[in-house]
């Protein structure tokens, strides 16, 4: 049986595309997972582990004015840490990841388990919106496997 992460990087291996990953409430899992395949090298870059809004804001180029008008948490920032990873990690496609895993970052409109999920590739930006409903660690999981899932669905759209 092959693993998410082993078709992902058959596909990416296939196409000739290199991957960056930009984590924030992953913590690197999804680095992690991509890197337990035999050959990653091949077409994993590397990750930032952005996991504060300075570390967003300083190294992979997120706005502090997004981050101050919609929140850490949110698309708006999903999608500029994908962005700015690709181009500072020289990645045909990026990934990224903000999101609650715990109890004490949720808030009102920002509820445990939300995520938000970030692709950004030549032909563009997009993020995807998630609600987990587990712990910690399970969410964290949750999270990498639904970035994974969306970018083997990405790689598999590709002719």
């Amino acid at each position: 049986m092959t693993s998410l992460e082993q078709e992902v990087g058959n596909l990416l291996r296939q196409k000739g595309l290199t991957l960056g990953v930009v984590e924030s409430a992953t913590g690197g899992l999804i680095s992690h997972l991509i890197t337990n395949v035999p050959g990653s090298s091949d077409y994993y870059k590397g990750s930032v582990t952005a996991y504060s809004n300075e570390a967003k804001i300083k190294i992979v180029g997120v706005k502090a004015d997004t981050i101050n008008k919609y929140g850490a948490v949110s698309y708006q920032v999903a999608e500029e840490m994908a962005q700015g990873g690709r181009k500072i990690l020289a990645a045909d496609i990026c990934l990224a990841d903000t999101g609650i895993a715990e109890p004490s970052g949720a808030t009102l409109g920002k509820p445990l388990g939300l995520f938000y999920i970030g692709l950004s590739h030549k032909g563009g930006t997009s993020s995807r919106k998630h609600n987990f409903q587990g712990n910690r660690e399970q969410n964290k999981l949750a999270a990498a496997e639904a970035a994974l899932g969306w970018l083997k669905e990405y790689l598999v759209s590709l002719k």
